[in-house]
């Protein structure tokens, strides 16, 4: 099949090739500040919010030598794909803590526990030592903060990274995970944490 079909291009060399434009690169910007959202934030929050999902810790090491490891809490991690093995995760373009993790290349996602409510709520906040009194370990690849009592850890290292809107959407390659013994992932719907019902 492969010798037909390089006879087939061989005997239309004389033809001219007909010319290919390239198509427009996409626009990737964030929403200039004059145009007006076609929806009400609000509500789209609250329609969004009936969707229930799991929250992780998104973690990486430090950058410099001297400085601090990096974490924000995520509630928009997805995996990706298959093969080969991609995750992927949303961060605010105004994320303070983004810069750092992409400076350092690689990422640990945490998948939090039904028990993490408040060690999430210490990763949301903005400015602090969100790694203060927070029991951690070394991923195995990256190096990232492996957070303690986590149900799962997908150790990455920075794929791609695309824009969304206000966000951006950053793809991981993953080199390591595994699970933990824990009581069921920490959920998350119409703004309050949950947990699974016992079956």
């Amino acid at each position: 099949m492969a010798e037909a079909a390089v006879r087939y291009l061989r005997s239309n060399r004389t033809a001219a090739p007909e010319p290919v434009e390239a198509l427009p690169r996409p626009d990737l910007r964030c929403v200039a500040d004059d145009e007006r959202a076609p929806l009400d934030p609000g509500e789209f929050r609250r329609v969004l919010g009936t969707f229930a999902t799991g929250v992780a810790v998104i973690t990486a090491p430090p950058a410099t030598a001297d400085g601090p490891p990096a974490g924000f809490a995520c509630q928009s991690f997805t995996s990706l794909s298959l093969a080969p093995p991609l995750v992927a995760f949303m961060v605010g373009r105004t994320s303070t803590t983004w810069p750092r993790i992409a400076r350092a290349g690689v990422f640990c996602v945490n998948v939090l526990g039904a028990g993490q409510g408040e060690l999430c709520r210490a990763f949301a906040v903005s400015g602090a030592d969100k790694f203060a009194g927070v029991a951690y370990d070394a991923a195995p690849v990256s190096g990232s903060p492996r957070l303690t009592g986590a149900v799962a850890w997908i150790d990455c290292a920075i794929h791609a990274v695309h824009t969304g809107g206000d966000h951006l959407i950053v793809v991981g390659r993953v080199n390591a995970l595994g699970t933990e013994d824990a009581d069921g992932p920490l959920l998350f719907h119409r703004g309050r944490f949950a947990r699974l019902a016992p079956p």
